[in-house]
């Protein structure tokens, strides 16, 4: 299957970011409510040990569907910056996630990833010149809060290399926003999305089948567990993420994704019928603050490379 054939590359434009929409917050923080539902998947669906195989199955078939639709393919540049962006965005922080969830009690493993906020917004004011507000340190000091309220658990046993996987895990997801919103994207977005799971899926798979070796036999809830981590958890999930990164200043979008734990609680009391202590619920309305606080900073003007203007292109 070849790409349609480009008589010329277009060439990319500097403009300002998109200015947001009233709904684009809404929309963008479906993204993390679904990737909150992976640990409660990772836990009771899939089988146990297989992070690189857990991680691999959800990017790759994902990105080879995108692109079954879309039927586009890099150009120039764009091999090697979406190979790039599908590790920063897919490929290591996959596998860096399912390592933490696997490793670590879900508690701990989300504390560590509700850094990446903090993270972002640091390097978006290095790369990108947006400001650093103190209202965003705020709200992401709040964040780590309310999430070690709403998910630790008092004796939570802690591992070494699941620690250093969250906290690797949200490095690679901060990065990977910075570039994405700093180089922008030159096709639609399917298209985009496609580049960067089948990048980070083409990386984990040989490493899945040298680490962990042939896959097991998967019984009828594995076929569902990775039906929906490749679905909801990754397609289309990606594809919202990415518009909200291009239109949201990074800050903001980052603050999303404290979305995902509080789903991530919410999904532990309705499957596995746990419930909420004073203090629990006190880290809920602590991530919310943050939430709220997040999207509510009137973010400055900045410039940065933007996706080149097509026809094609699509918002």
């Amino acid at each position: 299957m070849t790409a349609p054939i480009q008589h010329h590359e277009p060439i990319p434009r500097t403009t300002t970011a998109p200015t947001p929409g009233r709904l684009d917050p809404i929309i963008t923080g479906l993204a993390p409510a679904a990737w909150g539902l992976t640990y409660i998947v990772t836990t009771e669906l899939l089988p146990p040990g297989r992070p690189l195989l857990a991680a691999a199955l959800r990017a790759l078939p994902a990105g080879v569907a995108l692109a079954a639709i879309t039927r586009r393919r890099p150009t120039g540049s764009w091999w090697w910056k979406a190979a790039v962006l599908g590790v920063l965005n897919i490929g290591a922080f996959f596998v860096l996630l399912f390592v933490a969830a696997y490793r670590l009690p879900g508690g701990v493993a989300a504390t560590l990833g509700s850094i990446q906020p903090l993270v972002a917004a640091a390097l978006a004011t290095a790369f990108l010149g947006e400001r650093m507000r103190r209202s965003t340190v705020l709200a992401g000091m709040l964040g780590v809060v309310g999430v070690a309220l709403l998910v630790l658990r008092s004796g939570a046993a802690v591992d070494t290399v699941g620690v250093l996987a969250g906290l690797a895990g949200a490095l690679s997801m901060a990065t990977g926003v910075v570039l994405t919103k700093h180089w922008g994207r030159p096709v639609p977005l399917a298209a985009f999305t496609s580049w960067q799971l089948i990048a980070g899926g083409v990386l984990l798979a040989p490493i899945a089948l040298a680490v962990e070796g042939a896959p097991p036999s998967l019984t009828g809830q594995n076929l569902i567990g990775f039906t929906w981590l490749a679905t909801g958890g990754a397609a289309a999930s990606y594809l919202i993420w990415f518009r909200g990164v291009v239109r949201l200043p990074v800050a903001q979008v980052s603050l999303l994704g404290l979305i995902s734990p509080i789903v991530a609680t919410v999904a532990g009391l309705l499957v596995l019928h746990q419930t909420l202590t004073p203090a629990q619920l006190l880290g809920a309305a602590l991530i919310l603050a943050a939430i709220s606080l997040g999207q509510r900073a009137t973010p400055a003007h900045h410039h940065h490379t933007a996706q080149p203007i097509t026809k094609e292109n699509i918002s």
